[in-house]
């Protein structure tokens, strides 16, 4: 019953049919997006071989770790004080539970519930980390195994992620911390999974200050996203002695062609790793993996089994034969009670083969009766996931030098453009043939071009032609070229005599993957498979503009005196980018776009493709990116917040302060356009 109540949370992480099922008859322009990130992750990966010595495995080992840690931001180098407190207590049979609030960061809190077993002695111990069900920590299912592994003697501590169960941005539970909450988190470089990693040794180390706990048995477990939790920093941090993924490995390139949650993605992992040397940094400490014959196929037992291979061949070098545990159950994504039961004979260190424990009767509590704010109590000042990124993100920018003159921008933009360009978006592709195919109508008005931005992808574009010579003008939608082309930009650009650009970019439109969105996020599942090849959407985006014209120069032989790209909406932010790294861009134009990465709310009507990690700290905000097109005509209309609400004419102005400032040092004041939310003409007439 615990797992249907928890399967319309479960849903996006499990569920999602393999990408040949998701169709009855696939258009194979939106399966191109797909079959060209699974063939980058193939390439990016055909070199894995097993280490042969334990020398070999060291060195990768620590440089594993260095990636991780790039992948995940930085940590505080001294962990604030814990500041625990126990809110109340339960008595129960066996056992009592405690409700327990400690900080993980400063003024970050975790809510949790420990789990005491009765009787003197230090106890063996276990991290519960939850998935996805909607309760959280709370949640019957979860509570189930906290209660059978107390009644059998071990400490439990039960713990909230964040953005999860009482820590969510409202304060019911059954909010999901994913999507577009977890999103704002990658500007500034701490992705989700990264945040966890340190929240749970955090975790780990208040459970090392309770004096019922042995500190030689401490354990972590927990199942589908907690499974993952518990595979990450049960590698990360060696004071776990046992480590139980349940529901949860697989292999990150089975990751690809199907939805997972924020908090498992690991940004451009597969640059330089498979999730088999990930479980790997467990050795030489025990490793049981549980898997579920009906399970996703990111969580098959046959993609488990391959990462398993890897690892068994890593603990080998430490305790030959080498053999972690794979338990595997007819069952279906869950952590049921077979399960439960391996796990207990695991965790618990009471037989030397280690068989499972049988499951004591027990009862659940009411979720409300174990929370530590019940109803609304939660303080109004609660740290959320946006709110903890938005004070980040502030601090990196404060951070930030300050720029006087024309010569320390023209320094210092060369190095953020650079960053740009191989640390955000994760290098620009080697160049290739085109394979150029030139269509004109009929009518002698329009023509089209069909090119490849890189082997594997083929994009078309259509360009309402105004005569020899005349200016380009490229219109972006993400939500497709027909909405371009049928819009009052181009429809004002056309009056004005420029020639007109449309196209859909690489997974939009009619290229756009179906099934793509989860949550508030469009363009959820593609983004997501892009982060895991360490190339964000952004970044690609901006790259098909740069080869759309390499199409026109080669078709014209040349391009005209101005070239302009003009991005309505979260296609603004993609005007802006290729404009930063393609010179050939003479101005560029963002219309209602994202003004500000910064926002204590989830974003609302963006796109996940936006969320570049680590674009805050390596080249600046907005502002900052377009200050790289500088002093080239740049244009900021409209524009909106993070929440989507608009922004004023004072606001526009105080948030484009730093590029003003950059335009007016380089004395080309005049080039930097901001304009309250008018017509397209007025863009239009701007723009000349």
């Amino acid at each position: 019953m615990g797992m249907m109540r928890a399967l319309a949370w479960l849903f996006i992480v499990v569920v999602v049919p393999a990408a040949s099922a998701q169709q009855k008859t696939p258009d194979p322009r939106r399966q191109e997006f797909l079959r060209f990130v699974e063939a980058e992750a193939a390439r990016l990966r055909a070199q894995d071989r097993p280490p042969a010595t334990l020398e070999e495995w060291e060195a990768r080992r620590k440089e594993l770790r260095r990636h991780l840690q790039e992948a995940w931001g930085p940590s505080p180098e001294t962990p604030c004080p814990l500041e625990a407190t126990v809110l109340g207590t339960l008595q129960r049979d066996g056992y009592r539970v405690e409700k327990v609030l400690f900080q993980t960061r400063p003024g970050v809190w975790m809510t949790a519930n420990a789990y005491v077993p009765d009787g003197p002695g230090k106890h063996p111990a276990t991290l519960m980390v939850h998935g996805h069900w909607r309760g959280a920590r709370v949640d019957p299912v979860v509570q189930s195994r906290c209660i059978g592994a107390a009644k059998l003697g071990l400490f439990v501590l039960a713990v909230d992620a964040f953005g999860a169960g009482e820590r969510g941005v409202g304060t019911k539970l059954g909010e999901y911390h994913g999507a577009m909450t977890a999103a704002t988190l990658l500007p500034v470089g701490l992705p989700l999974s990264g945040l966890q990693v340190y929240e749970n040794m955090r975790a780990l180390d208040y459970l090392l200050s309770r004096p019922e706990v042995d500190h030689n048995h401490v354990g972590i477990t927990g199942a589908s996203g907690g499974g993952n939790q518990s595979m990450y920093a049960g590698a990360w941090d060696d004071r776990f002695t046992t480590v139980i993924p349940v529901c949860s490995v697989g292999n990150y390139q089975a990751y690809l062609g199907r939805a997972c949650c924020m908090c498992e993605v690991v940004p451009g992992a597969l640059r330089f790793t498979e999730e088999g040397d990930v479980l790997g940094l467990t050795a030489p400490r025990d490793l049981m993996v549980i898997s579920a014959t009906r399970d996703a196929f990111q969580f098959s037992v046959a993609e488990a089994k391959k990462s398993l291979a890897r690892a068994a061949a890593i603990d080998a070098l430490y305790n030959p034969p080498g053999q972690p545990r794979h338990a595997i159950f007819e069952s279906g994504h869950d952590y049921n009670k077979p399960m439960r039961e391996a796990m207990y004979g695991w965790m618990a260190w009471h037989y030397a083969d280690r068989r499972p424990l049988p499951e004591p009767a027990f009862k659940t509590e009411d979720p409300e009766a174990l929370r530590c704010f019940p109803a609304d109590t939660r303080p109004a000042a609660w740290m959320t996931i946006p709110r903890f990124a938005a004070a980040e993100a502030r601090k990196v920018l404060a951070g930030q030098v300050a720029l006087t003159s024309a010569e320390g921008w023209l320094a210092d933009a060369g190095r953020r453009r650079r960053a740009l360009e191989e640390k955000v978006f994760g290098g620009l592709p080697a160049w290739s043939p085109l394979g150029l195919k030139v269509a004109a109508d009929s009518d002698g008005k329009t023509r089209t071009l069909t090119f490849h931005p890189e082997p594997g992808l083929t994009l078309t574009a259509r360009q309402r032609l105004a005569g020899k010579g005349a200016d380009v003008a490229i219109v972006l939608d993400l939500d497709g070229a027909d909405k371009a082309a049928a819009g009052p930009l181009t429809q004002a650009l056309g009056e004005a005599g420029w020639s007109v650009v449309t196209l859909d970019l690489r997974a939009t439109g009619a290229l756009a993957w179906p099934q793509d969105a989860v949550g508030a996020a469009p363009d959820h599942n593609t983004a997501e498979w892009s982060l895991w090849i360490g190339r964000p959407l952004l970044g690609q985006w901006a790259w098909d503009i740069c080869r759309l014209l390499d199409a026109l120069t080669e078709a014209d032989g040349g391009l005209p005196k101005r070239v302009a790209v003009l991005g309505r909406g979260p296609a603004g932010l993609v005007a802006l980018s290729a404009t930063a790294i393609d010179p050939r861009m003479t101005a560029a134009a963002s219309v209602d776009a994202l003004a500000s990465y910064v926002s204590d709310v989830p974003y609302q009507g963006q796109r996940l493709g936006l969320m570049a990690p680590g674009i805050l700290r390596e080249v600046g905000d907005v502002a900052q990116l377009a200050a790289l097109g500088a002093p080239r005509r740049v244009v900021i209309a409209g524009g909106v917040r993070g929440s989507g609400e608009p922004l004023t004419a004072a606001q526009r102005r105080e948030t484009f302060a730093d590029a003003a400032v950059v335009w007016q040092r380089l004395g080309a004041g005049g080039e930097l356009r901001l304009l309250d939310a008018g017509g397209a003409a007025d863009v239009v007439r701007a723009l000349r």
